[in-house]
Parts: C-alpha cells; structure tokens; sequence
C-alpha cells in the first residue's frame, strides 16, 4: 500500500523534531499575514490554498492513469528537465500519469507551457508538516521526484513514513552551497537517509551530497538532462523572427551578452568600445539576469557615449531599431536571441556568481566566450572545452581581444560555432537515464 505507514520512520529523530518546530513556528504567523493580505487585495487564493495542500480537484481528478509520479520543479530549467523526464518516462511507463508542482507564478506558467494542459501542474506545499501531509494524501503518487537541489526535509520525511518512493533526479551540488550544507551535515545526513536514490550530474556532485551524508549504493551519475531539449529547441524560424524584430541583416555582426550580473556591463561595454574602433557597424545586445537593472545599465550605455533602445521600444518589429545597443527588458527571449548572435558572452562568469548556461548558445553554432567563474556550469564548461569549442576570458582586457581575433578570422569563429554544436548534440540522452532510475523505483509495480 502506498500509504502505509513506515515503521522505522517512527523512531524518535531529534534534527527532524526540531526543524518541524521550527517551521512550524515560523510558518503559521507567515501564513496569517499572506491570507489577510490576500483576502484584502483578492490576489493568491489559489497559490495559498495549493501551498496549504489543497489542490484543485479537477487537477487530482486529471491522475486517471498508474502509477503516478510526482515531479517537483523550481527554476525554468528544472521545469525543461521535468519536460524531457516526462517524456522518457512515457516512452518507458506507458499509462502512467504525471503532477508537476513548481513555487512561484513564473515557474507556473512556464511550466504549463512545457507540458501542456494534459498535466496538471499546482504549487508546491510549503515545506511544513501539515501543508505536506494533506499534499501527499490527496495526490498518493507512487514516486515522488526532486530536481537538482530540491531538498526538503518536512516532504521527505513524510514521504518516507508514507511508503512514497523519493528520488533527487537531475541532482547538482554546487561548490558555493557545499560547505554550507556540510555545516549542517548531521541534520542532512538523516534527511538524505529518505531518499531511494541518487541520480547525479557530474562526479563532482556525486562526491558533495556523499559527503553530506548520502549512501552511497543509492548514488549514480547520468549527466545533465537540462540539455536534451536543446537541439529540438532551437528552430530557426526564431532567428528569421528576431532579426525582424531587431533589424539585423544577414551579414551584421551581433556581439550578444546575455544574463549579465551588475559589474559586467561596464566589462562587456569597455570590449565593444575596442571592437568598435576595429568592426564600427557591430551591435550590441545586453541581456541582463534581472531586467529591473535595465535603466541602470542604459546610464551606463550613455555614459559611454552610445546611443541605447529597450526591446520593449521595438514593439515586435514594428518600430525599427536604429540604435547601436538594445537592452533586453522581457523575460524569456534571450535563447531566440542567441540565434542572431555572431559572438556572445554569458554572464555571471567575470563576477563570482557561477557563471550561466554556455550551452543555450553554442547549439546555434556560436562561438561562446564565458569567464573564470563557471561553478555551476562546470559540465557544460568541460563539454565544449573537450570539443576545443569554450573560449575562456579571464579578464576584461581579453575579452575584448577574443571578440576582436574572432570577428578578424571568420573561418575560425565558424569553425568553432560548429564544435560547439556538435559538442551539445553529443551529450544528449541523459534524461533516458534519469527516467530508468525512476522505473526502477517502481519496477516492483506488476506490469511495469
């Protein structure tokens, strides 16, 4: 039975105990102040309903098929892995129902977006004892799966001591949460002790959750399902619309910075001045990570002595881009925009913040630049470097020197661009590996 209850889960766990109190102290007056001001403003009845663990029931009465899997995803490229799993795991479960939940409104309608409306897709419960208890008892899914850093004590513990099969898929540790984690090791010890299995991206973060406590019979690596999505994704009807909306002919070059991070712009304009004394008709695009930045960064356009429009002035094509710089102030465009690229430079990467996806880029077949700071993309990183196909800038000064040599030797740059796509079509099918961990979970199932 999938609910029954798991004996040992009954033993006295102390870390458990104390977070439960915790949080439990800390949701409840959380709780009152968002219900008060939801009632007033009339805004987030469902988020907090669905966050106490009240589902819709038309959302519960759409898991017809068996066994159920739940999928929990966060950020969008979560929301791509549970897309490429779902699909695995049909191909290999056929009649199997799927419930996506994600946290925020964003992270909602992508999903949905993704996968449809044959999935429902819901908030996640807070992670607080009763929110995921009525969660877990209303859905009863036969395999409950965490992606990449989805690790949450109240659900797992609950799962556990309903018989609920748990799995971290897609895992990643990062370099800059390790040690944190590990201060806190005792306590993540006996949290990781509730999960069936491991699937991993990378050898390194195998290593990190072992050393956070996780068995290591449960662990496997099978590389990063983030990817698989890509080449399928990247449609070249989204570079006949956005060199439309951009007015970028053919032949333009287009230097493209994308998810920038405050400190970079200034990095990124100081190259494109040197660039332009050697290629004057080059355009600039800036993506910055948080689109609030983007009247800052046009301050610092000026400051520059350029000329500067918003993507929003562009308004689909309709007004024409005349300036030399367009700062990109939506949501969800950058990966078309990397399609009219000829060079770009992923952010986050000449600050101390992990770096961004190089891959998003390279499967157009564009020459991808990134700095010393690559912490959460280190297997991308190692993809396209084992193909002779990343181009690391350390500093500001070769940046500009890079971007230059390569608008200087189109040959190269082409060359290059086709390494980096081929290195992303390599390394597909990592999601048909996840997606056979969790058919193990529930191989025991007769019929499956």
């Amino acid at each position: 039975m999938i609910l029954k209850e798991n004996r040992q889960s009954k033993k006295l766990n102390i870390p458990y105990g104390i977070y439960a109190l915790l949080t439990g102290t800390l949701v409840a007056p959380a709780f009152s102040a968002f219900w008060t001001y939801s009632r007033i403003t009339g805004q987030y009845g469902n988020h907090l309903r669905e966050r106490l663990g009240f589902f819709p029931h038309r959302a519960i009465q759409r898991l017809s098929g068996s066994p159920r899997i739940w999928i929990h995803a966060v950020s969008l490229g979560e929301v791509k892995v549970a897309g490429s799993l779902i699909d695995a795991l049909r191909g290999m479960i056929p009649g199997c129902s799927f419930l996506l939940s994600t946290t925020t409104p964003h992270g909602r309608k992508s999903a949905q977006e993704t996968v449809g409306e044959e999935i429902p897709v819901v908030y996640a419960p807070v992670d607080f004892v009763g929110s995921v208890r009525k969660a877990l008892s209303t859905v009863r899914p036969h395999v409950m799966v965490f992606l990449e850093t989805e690790i949450w004590p109240s659900w797992l513990f609950e799962a556990r001591r309903m018989g609920i099969r748990t799995a971290l898929i897609n895992g990643r540790i990062s370099p800059r949460s390790i040690d944190g984690y590990l201060r806190l090791r005792p306590f993540f010890r006996e949290v990781l002790k509730n999960f069936d299995a491991f699937s991993m991206i990378m050898e390194e973060d195998s290593a990190r959750i072992k050393a956070m406590g996780a068995e290591p019979d449960k662990i496997e690596i099978n590389g990063n399902a983030k990817y698989d999505l890509l080449a399928s994704t990247a449609d070249p009807a989204m570079e006949t619309e956005v060199r439309r909306i951009y007015n970028l002919p053919p032949e333009q070059r287009v230097f493209v910075a994308g998810s920038t991070r405050q400190g970079e712009e200034k990095i990124v304009l100081d190259a494109y001045d040197r660039v332009l004394q050697e290629f004057p008709d080059t355009i600039l695009i800036i993506a910055p990570r948080h689109v609030e930045r983007s009247h800052e960064i046009g301050s610092l356009v000026k400051k520059h002595g350029l000329d500067y429009q918003f993507r929003t002035q562009l308004d689909n094509g309709k007004a024409r881009r005349t300036s030399k710089v367009v700062i990109i102030d939506t949501f969800g465009e950058l990966f078309k925009v990397y399609s009219a690229a000829t060079i770009v430079f992923c952010g986050a990467s000449l600050v101390p913040l992990g770096g961004q996806n190089p891959l998003e880029p390279a499967v157009w077949g564009k020459v991808v630049f990134y700095g010393p700071s690559m912490e959460d993309f280190l297997d991308a990183k190692a993809m396209l470097e084992a193909e002779s196909a990343g181009v690391l800038v350390p500093d500001p000064k070769t940046l500009a020197e890079k971007a230059i040599w390569f608008l200087a030797h189109p040959e190269d740059l082409k060359a290059y661009g086709q390494r980096a796509r081929e290195a992303v079509l390599k390394n597909q099918k990592a999601a048909q590996k996840h997606a056979r961990v969790v058919k193990r979970l529930i191989g025991h199932r007769k019929g499956v």
